[in-house]
């Protein structure tokens, strides 16, 4: 073979890596777009990196679709499609490092809004341009694979607005990173500064500067630099949607990278594996000449089946090696991933003792048994076979267990008759670990006596007591567990205030010296202030409440009256501690009554003991009680609000 010959058959398998290439950046492109939908939408860095990704998806996918087709009428609105992300992407870019500029703690004094503005006003007159005349760009040149369109008379004025744009966009990207003091923050910044420059340089097409042909160029050449542009602008497409997860997020960075990985692996690695396979194997048929074969399907369901084999195996591993720092970080996250893999739900406990007690049953030949928790309260129904219910009597039941259930009452293992039943204590068994009390009863096992008086085998009583012992294991473990579920209830809300402190400390220190009236213990007192003076005053209109973002969210939904929007946000929070039902004038409605009596028609404390038949004293006792439940549900909605998962409610004005 010739060197001419070589060189034309190693362009066009560049030709080809180049085309599986540019469908995987648009694949990534739009996997990360989906991402950033998915869990930053509510950060404006984020939501401004959104706009800019689907301008580079639009790229890339005319790129893609205009390489298949040969003609030049069949390609060219395609290439002309393509210019719609290559002319917003100064926009974007432009917009993207302004909200990036204002999370540094520099927000815009109207210049850097108006440039923002005027750049997409200016980028929908390119695109007019691009669409519908030939003064931006005239018909299409194909040479071999390779398909551009000619300069039009406007296209190096478009240059200089591309050119412009883009340096503007990266002076603010700079003013940024030299705003950032931590080590981490900065080392972030300068991933964005150096990905942010290869993704407007990847784009602009430079061959139109040159005359929109290709021949200038040797076709490996050419293709060479393609297949490394490429490769460069996935890596910094990645590298930018990495950066960017870390904003408006207050989950640790160990999360958000388990989080990104995950989703790169599944989605855009597997996606483009798949499509590589595909485009390969149906080019071997056809140089094969086996048109006709499965070839192409099979291949590709087999590279699916493999790849998510292979991402199995290998996730939780490489999560752990790179993400989850030492080794004490390592082992603490593993013994939670251990609780999460072998924790016993109330449901995963009922179907356990559901199976031991219907073993019992078919062991022992009686038509009916059931396990009980036994508390103060009595007896509390676990698991049962067969049509008996737990006695109505369950107390007498409950006294009977501990009477009869001591050691000194009966030997391990033995049955007490109660009534039409033969009873087992299920006694704690961790006595050693110091986690029971010595001979704790924690629940019972009950069988439809069978005889008037127990009549069990050697064999029986043996199969019997293994049986009570797992039952007892299963009742004892979901105790420990529930324990531990409280003393996560307790903690939880502390980690979230930390996690958002954390968050709003990584870009601009400042915002964690902000007051954050949502964990301010002095909540309730702000409540009792605003609602004091619930239809206007100062004590409203100049609340603390005001800072919350589930206000200022209302405040758009009320023309930006504060009061307003204070009044809906209360009233919905009243609202939420309604009880279920019709309004009634009973103890469980007492403290919902309170407060729309009191404070949201005005009556007075008189008129209002009266009609909820309270004495004074203990009217404001029961509102101070109201005034952290209010409280308590405010806190729950500002913590909505910064999860990204409130609901779009309508505050509409109570009254």
């Amino acid at each position: 073979m010739s060197l001419p010959d070589l060189l034309l058959t190693l362009s066009n398998i560049l030709a080809s890596f180049n085309q599986i290439l540019t469908a995987a950046i648009v694949v990534t492109a739009f996997s990360l777009l989906l991402y950033s939908l998915t869990f930053n939408l509510h950060d404006r860095v984020a939501r401004s990196y959104s706009v800019m990704l689907v301008a580079i998806s639009i790229v890339y996918l005319g790129d893609v679709v205009a390489s298949i087709n040969t003609a030049a009428t069949a390609a060219e609105p395609w290439l002309r499609f393509q210019w719609l992300g290559i002319v917003f992407l100064p926009p974007t870019y432009l917009h993207f490092s302004d909200a990036l500029l204002a999370t540094t703690g520099l927000p815009s004094r109207g210049r850097r809004r108006v440039a923002v503005r005027l750049a997409y006003l200016a980028g929908m007159a390119w695109v007019a341009l691009a669409a519908f005349t030939e003064a931006l760009v005239a018909e299409p040149a194909i040479e071999g694979r390779a398909q551009q369109l000619l300069p039009g008379p406007l296209f190096l004025l478009f240059a200089a607005f591309f050119a412009l744009g883009s340096t503007v966009a990266w002076t603010n990207l700079y003013r940024a990173y030299q705003r950032c003091l931590t080590a981490t923050t900065r080392r972030r910044m300068n991933y964005l500064m150096v990905a942010s420059v290869a993704l407007p340089l990847s784009v602009f097409p430079y061959l139109l500067i040159i005359g929109g042909s290709a021949a200038i160029l040797h076709p490996f050449i050419f293709w060479v630099f393609s297949v490394i542009g490429n490769l460069i602008v996935g890596a910094m497409l990645t590298l930018m949607s990495y950066t960017v997860a870390f904003f408006g997020t207050a989950q640790p960075d160990r999360v958000i990278k388990g989080r990104l990985f995950q989703w790169l692996l599944r989605g855009p690695f597997v996606a483009s594996i798949a499509l590589a396979v595909l485009v390969l194997t149906s080019r071997a048929e056809r140089w094969l000449g086996l048109e006709q074969s499965q070839a192409v399907p099979l291949a590709v369901i087999g590279a699916l089946l493999l790849l998510q084999y292979v991402i199995t195996l290998v996730r939780i591993p490489l999560e752990r090696l790179l993400f989850y720092g030492g080794g004490a970080d390592r082992a603490d996250l593993q013994r939670l991933q251990i609780l999460e893999e072998r924790l016993l739900t109330a449901g995963d406990t009922r179907q356990f003792l559901e199976s031991v007690v219907a073993a019992v049953c078919d062991l022992l030949r009686v038509q009916s048994a059931f396990v009980a928790v036994v508390g103060p309260d009595g007896a509390r129904l676990e698991a049962k076979v067969g049509p008996d219910e737990l006695p109505a009597n369950s107390s007498e039941l409950t006294r009977a267990v501990m009477k009869n259930g001591s050691a000194a009452a009966l030997g391990n293992g033995d049955l007490f008759v109660w009534e039409h039943y033969w009873v087992l204590p299920l006694h704690a068994q961790s006595e050693e670990e110091g986690l029971a009390q010595p001979n704790e009863i924690l629940g019972l096992l009950a069988l439809r006596a069978r005889a008037p008086q127990p009549d069990l085998t050697a064999d029986e009583v043996r199969t019997l007591q293994a049986l009570a012992e797992r039952a007892a294991a299963a009742l004892e473990d979901r105790r420990l567990q529930e324990q531990v579920f409280a003393a996560l209830d307790s903690l939880l809300p502390q980690v979230d205030r930390l996690q958002r402190l954390r968050a709003a400390a990584r870009y601009s220190s400042s915002q964690v010296l902000e007051p954050d009236p949502a964990g301010d213990s002095n909540l309730a007192q702000y409540v009792r202030d605003a609602l004091t003076q619930y239809w206007g005053g100062p004590k409203l209109t100049q609340s603390p409440l005001l800072r919350l973002k589930v206000v200022e969210r209302a405040l758009k939904e009320h023309d930006g009256n504060p009061a307003n929007a204070l009044r809906a946000v209360l009233h919905d929070a009243i609202e939420r501690i309604k009880p279920e039902g019709q309004r009634k004038f009973t103890a469980e409605w007492i403290l919902y009554n309170i407060l729309e009596l009191k404070f949201m028609q005005g009556k007075r404390v008189r008129e209002v003991a009266l009609k909820l038949a309270v004495s004074e004293a203990d009217l404001y006792r029961k509102q101070r009680v109201a005034f952290e439940q209010v409280a308590q549900a405010i806190s729950e909605m500002e913590n909505e609000m910064n999860n990204g998962a409130a609901q779009d409610v309508d505050y509409s004005v109570a009254g």
